[in-house]
């Protein structure tokens, strides 16, 4: 388990943290890098770094052959998956297993068991923990309408491996049911490389809560709080924060200890989010266990004042958590909004060009998570995040506040970006009063 070099399986501001990391732990860093990303500024900050091959995923940083060969070559003995791509791939495990590779993520057992929703939701259910009905989706067309016929409209199709909305359909009517099936199998082969999808019941304008949980391999769960991930358009996240705002205070804690309950029943290790919806009376559900580090941990990080990602990779090297949970401070409140290249004029359609910095945002109590750099080309092969923007403030009235002047502040040309959607969502009364819910944008903003 021992191990003094990370190669970094992952692209973007995520392997900049895994970088950092290592750093800080006196470990070395190699980042395994597809041809489109050999003009990436951190490439320089890694120790080394390895060119995997082309730009296309599944040539790239979906090829578990190029990667472990990368590992192999450079005498490495873990690997960072990152979020996306590999990260909730158990094959992918196993193969580091079989190389004597330290994955730092979860158990494969684990991840296996979170990936077959039927199972999974057996172990939480078994823990007391309220789950939403769900099966997977057959082959034939006949049984897959008939499924969601069982459960009842209105259904949601969901990727089975990976993550951020994609492979996510909601469906209301059985007449688009089948050509929704397809597309979202289309989607998921394409992000994670499985098209594997799940049935599962939707609720109606539910709120969508999430708990940051770490593990280590001495039995020690700890939970770093909720977030609030209501904000979403195609069910992808653009805006997180912590503490959920108007959440009842036994509500909260009962969510925190279904998410320490669901983490133990599936022998969880690492960091790993538990996510629930919240119904309108505060009644909430298990969806599913993401095991693997999200994007929107940073927010967690900015009210807990741990740095998740050293976290993680610490316990893959074997050693307990570093904090107790009577130990992990709650302070203050903190807001994530993801700047994606995208124009919110027209659906969201990602946005490909060249980037001119005119302005970025700082002062007291900000961050800007991103691996921009001047003159850098967004290229149609990966996720459109290019940046995660987060402000903390003493209440979420100054958070809030502090995040509508850094939304401001940020100023970027030759590409469209979710920026201006983002300032009119910090700015709604609606949102100021934390009335959030997953249909909060077709509410108010349905243009």
């Amino acid at each position: 388990m021992s191990f003094d070099a990370v190669l970094i399986a992952n692209r973007g501001e995520i392997a900049l943290r895994v970088i950092e990391a290592c750093r800080e732990l006196g470990l070395q860093s190699i980042v395994a890098y597809s041809e489109a990303d050999a003009h990436m500024p951190y490439l320089k900050m890694a120790d080394r770094a390895i060119c995997i091959g082309p730009p296309e995923p599944a040539k790239s940083y979906l090829n578990i052959a190029a990667i472990i060969s990368a590992a192999e070559l450079n005498g490495v003995g873990a690997i960072h998956p990152g979020y996306g791509f590999l990260a909730e791939n158990p094959h992918f495990v196993e193969v580091c297993e079989d190389h004597e590779l330290t994955f730092i993520g979860p158990p494969r057992g684990a991840m296996e068991l979170l990936g077959d929703k039927v199972e999974a939701r057996r172990a939480v259910a078994a823990t007391g923990v309220p789950v939403l009905p769900g099966m997977p989706m057959p082959e034939d067309s006949d049984e897959q309408l008939a499924a969601a016929e069982s459960i009842g409209y209105p259904v949601l199709i969901k990727a089975v491996y990976g993550g951020g909305g994609r492979g996510m359909r909601w469906v209301t009517d059985p007449n688009e049911f089948l050509a929704k099936a397809s597309a979202a199998a289309e989607e998921a082969r394409g992000a994670t490389g499985n098209s594997d999808l799940y049935l599962e019941k939707a609720l109606q304008d539910p709120r969508h809560i999430e708990v940051q949980i770490m593990a280590d391999g001495f039995g020690n769960v700890i939970h770093l709080g909720e977030r609030e991930c209501s904000i979403q358009r195609r069910h992808q996240k653009l805006i997180e924060e912590t503490p959920a705002p108007n959440l009842p205070q036994d509500t909260r804690e009962a969510i925190w200890e279904a998410a320490l309950n669901a983490s133990r029943a599936v022998g969880y290790r690492n960091a790993g989010t538990i996510e629930f919806v919240v119904a309108p009376d505060n009644t909430f559900y298990f969806i599913e266990m993401n095991a693997r580090i999200q994007v929107e941990h940073s927010v967690s990080e900015m009210i807990c004042g741990l740095n998740l990602i050293k976290e993680q990779i610490r316990v893959a090297l074997g050693e307990p958590l570093s904090h107790a949970q009577e130990e992990i401070p709650f302070r203050g409140h903190a807001i994530e909004c993801r700047i994606n290249a995208e124009d919110p004029d027209n659906a969201f359609m990602p946005c490909c060009g060249t980037i001119g910095i005119e302005q970025l945002p700082g002062g007291n109590g900000i961050r800007f998570d991103s691996a921009l750099y001047q003159g850098m080309n967004v290229l149609p092969y990966y996720d459109s995040l290019i940046g995660k923007l987060m402000a903390w403030g003493e209440s979420r009235d100054e958070a809030i506040v502090r995040m509508g002047t850094s939304l401001e502040r940020l100023k970027l040309s030759g590409i469209r970006t979710t920026t201006p959607m983002l300032i009119e969502i910090i700015r709604h009364p609606a949102f100021r009063a934390g009335e959030v819910t997953t249909g909060f944008l077709e509410q108010h903003f349905p243009q």
